[in-house]
């Protein structure tokens, strides 16, 4: 049950311009979602970002946004990103591990992972890179999706498990760049 760096992808969802300034400590989530943006792109862990009804809620925040390429940009109108072809033909999606982060944590996350995890992949929710605009309902969240098999982990555990071990250049780097 490691995270694996070949196998896995960082989903990104809606983390978005109009719904942002809504969600719970915002803030925080954004810092956590970058620094994850950031590990992923330099483990070569392929990327993949949801934006549900942009037109409405706007495009993925600008801090994120500029370092994907448009290929790992979704449009959405379903709540569940799986239930969009979008998703699984972006790069990564055929991987059979996500690791997913975003808003908001009871509605497109909540219902995203289960998605995934009824068709039998591997769902990793970041607990401090996932929001609601309420907290109760993020907690929620949290137990209805440890409850029904995902894997609740923090912004290291799935940053080691990717590196997979010590001693390596890469290692160091990412060790200087993010680990403090």
């Amino acid at each position: 049950m490691l995270i694996d760096p070949k196998h896995s992808a960082l989903l990104i969802i809606d983390i978005q311009e109009r719904l942002f300034p809504a969600i719970h400590e915002g803030m925080a989530l954004l810092d956590h979602a970058d620094w994850l943006l950031q590990v992923a792109q330099c483990l070569g862990v392929p990327v993949i970002a949801t934006e549900q009804y942009p037109k409405g809620l706007g495009p993925t925040l600008a801090r994120l946004r500029e370092r994907l390429t448009p290929s790992a940009l979704v449009e959405k109108i379903h709540f569940s990103a799986a239930a969009e072809p979008g998703l699984f033909a972006a790069p990564g999606g055929e991987r059979r591990q996500f690791v997913v982060i975003g808003t908001e944590a009871h509605v497109c996350v909540l219902q995203t992972a289960l998605d995934l995890l009824g068709q039998g992949r591997e769902v990793f929710v970041v607990a401090e890179a996932v929001g609601s605009r309420r907290a109760e309902d993020k907690a929620l969240a949290l137990e209805r999706l440890r409850q029904a098999g995902a894997q609740i982990v923090s912004r290291e555990m799935v940053a080691f498990e990717w590196l997979q071990r010590a001693g390596t250049e890469l290692f160091r780097e990412i060790s200087r760049q993010f680990i403090r």
